[in-house]
C-alpha cells in the first residue's frame, strides 16, 4: 500500500479499523490509556483513513476548499483554504469523534464513553453521541470558555468541569473510565481519532488538483498524521509542512530527538495547539510523512486572524489561522508561485479574544501604533499634537496627558496616544513628523512608561 511505513514489533497496527497490538497492556493499571501506549504505539493506515470515510460520509459536512483571491494576491502564493470551521460544532474534530464513536461495540456505545477536553473534542464527541444515540460525558477544566461548557451541555453531553488544568481533567476521565467501563477517547492520540481526522486530507486531494504543499497546524497531532497519511499515500509529491506555535512546539521538538518529548506550554493564541506532549500514535503514524516544521509567533497568528476577518470575511480561532500566519511571517517563501492548500481548522474563538486578537493584528500590520511625546503645557500645546495627526490622514483612538509624574521641564506634558493608521509607511510618516517636531518622542509598544 502506498505510503505504509514499517512497523516494529512492539507497535501496534490498525488493519480494516481493528486494533491489532503486539503486546498486552495490563488491563488494571491505575489511570492508564491503553490506546495511546507510549511503549506500544498503533501505526494507522490508508484503509483504515478510507473506512473512516465510508463510514462517516453521511454525518460530517463536506467543507469547501477554495481558493482566497486576495490573500493569494497578498502572498504570492496560489492559496486555497478547507474551511473546516463550517463543521457543525465549529472544527475538524467533528470527523474522529464521529468515526471513533461509530467504530464502538454495540456493547460499548450503551454504556457511552468519556473525554477530557478544553473545547472542540468535546463539543464533537457530545454534538454527534446525541446523533448517534451514544451516551458522551466530557471532563472540562475550570479555565474552559462557559459558551463551549453551555454548548456541549446542549448538545446533550454530560459535562462534569473538574481541575485547574487540562492534565487533571484527563485524569479524572481516566478514572471515570475506569470505574464505569465507558471508552476512554483521546482527543488527538485515538487510532480512530486519527483516522476519521485523515478524511479531511482525502477530501483536499479530492477538491484542488496539482496541488504542490499543504500547510497543517499541530497541536496534539491528529489531524497531521491522518491528512499526511492519507495525501502522501495518494500523491507522494505533495509537501506537507508541520505549523506550531513558538510558545508549545512539542512536535518540533519530537522530530529532533525522535521521540516524544514533553516540553513547556505557555499561554498563547493558538490555545487549542498548546498540547506539552504530542500524541504517541500520532507522532509514529506522520514522523515520515512530514517535510518540514516550522514555528510562528504571536503577533502573526493575530494578523492571520485578522486577515481571514477583513478578507475572507471568516472568523477563525488562533490555532485554526496558524498555517497562514506561517505563510504571513516569512516562514515560507520556497512556496511562492506554488498551490498550497491550508486548512483553517476551527472558528470557536470567544467574543472577547477574537476582539483583542483584532487588535493585536491591526499592531503588527503597523496599524495600529502607540507613542509617547513631550510637548508645551501652555495653551495650544495638545492641540498642536492633535493638528499634526489630523493632518496626516491619522485617527486619533485613545489620548491620555501625566504631569505629576515628569521630571523634565515644569512646563512641559507627556502625551501618550494610540492612533490608527493605513500602514506601516503612513505610520512612519507620522513618527517622522513628530520626530522632526518634538525632541523627546517614545514609539513603540515600549512607549508607555513616563519619565
Amino acid at each position: 500500500m502506498p505510503g505504509e511505513e514499517a512497523t516494529s514489533p512492539s507497535e501496534g497496527v490498525m488493519v480494516n479499523g481493528h486494533l491489532e497490538k503486539s503486546n498486552s497492556i495490563p488491563a488494571e493499571e491505575d489511570l492508564f490509556d491503553p490506546m495511546c501506549d507510549p511503549d506500544n504505539p498503533i501505526v494507522v493506515k490508508f484503509q483504515d483513513v478510507s473506512a473512516a470515510a465510508y463510514k462517516i460520509r453521511n454525518g460530517i459536512e463536506r467543507t469547501p476548499c477554495t481558493k482566497s483571491v486576495q490573500l493569494s494576491a497578498l502572498t504570492g502564493i496560489d492559496l486555497h483554504f478547507k474551511k473546516e470551521f463550517l463543521q457543525q460544532t465549529g472544527s475538524f474534530k467533528e470527523r474522529g469523534a464521529r468515526y471513533t464513536l461509530m467504530a464502538l461495540t454495540k456493547e460499548q456505545k450503551q454504556i457511552g464513553v468519556v473525554a477530557a477536553s478544553a473545547g472542540n473534542h468535546a463539543l464533537a464527541l457530545s454534538y454527534h453521541g446525541n446523533q448517534l444515540g451514544i451516551p458522551v460525558t466530557v471532563v472540562m477544566p475550570i479555565i474552559a470558555p462557559l459558551m463551549k461548557v453551555n454548548l456541549c451541555r446542549q448538545y446533550g453531553g454530560n459535562v462534569i468541569v473538574k481541575g485547574a488544568d487540562i492534565g487533571v481533567s484527563r485524569a479524572h476521565a481516566l478514572k471515570i473510565a475506569k470505574d464505569s467501563g465507558m471508552v476512554y477517547i483521546n482527543g488527538y492520540d485515538h487510532p480512530h481519532i486519527l483516522a476519521g481526522q485523515g478524511t479531511m486530507g482525502l477530501e483536499i486531494v479530492e477538491q484542488v488538483s496539482d496541488i504542490d504543499a499543504v500547510v497543517i497546524p499541530i497541536g496534539g497531532g491528529g489531524l497531521i498524521a491522518g491528512s499526511a497519511l492519507a495525501i502522501k499515500s495518494l500523491y507522494p509529491s505533495v509537501k506537507v509542512i508541520g505549523v506550531e506555535s513558538e510558545r508549545c512546539a512539542g512536535f518540533t521538538e519530537s522530530m529532533k530527538a525522535g521521540k516524544v518529548v514533553t516540553v513547556g506550554a505557555q499561554s498563547t493564541l493558538a490555545d487549542g495547539l498548546a498540547v506539552p506532549t504530542v500524541g504517541v500514535n500520532a507522532f509514529a503514524t506522520a514522523r515520515n510523512y512530514i517535510d518540514q516544521m516550522v514555528t510562528v509567533g504571536e503577533e502573526f497568528i493575530a494578523l492571520a486572524i485578522l486577515r481571514l476577518v477583513e478578507m475572507e470575511k471568516a472568523v477563525v480561532e488562533g490555532a485554526g489561522a496558524t498555517g497562514l500566519a506561517a505563510v504571513l511571517a516569512g516562514l515560507l517563501p520556497e512556496l511562492k508561485g506554488k498551490r498550497v492548500v491550508i486548512p483553517l481548522c476551527g472558528g470557536n474563538i470567544d467574543t472577547t479574544v477574537l476582539g483583542r486578537c483584532i487588535e493585536r493584528g491591526l499592531a503588527a500590520d503597523g496599524r495600529l501604533c502607540r507613542f509617547v511625546v513631550t510637548v508645551s503645557d501652555r495653551p495650544g500645546g495638545i492641540a498642536e499634537l492633535c493638528k499634526i495627526i489630523a493632518k496626516l490622514g491619522v485617527s486619533l483612538k485613545d489620548i491620555f496627558h501625566e504631569r505629576a509624574w515628569l521630571t523634565s521641564d515644569i512646563f512641559s506634558v507627556q502625551v501618550k496616544c494610540i492612533v490608527e493608521t493605513r500602514d506601516f509607511d503612513h505610520a512612519e510618516e507620522l513618527r517622522t513628523t513628530l520626530m522632526n517636531r518634538y525632541q523627546r518622542v517614545d514609539w513603540g509598544p515600549h512607549s508607555a512608561t513616563f519619565r
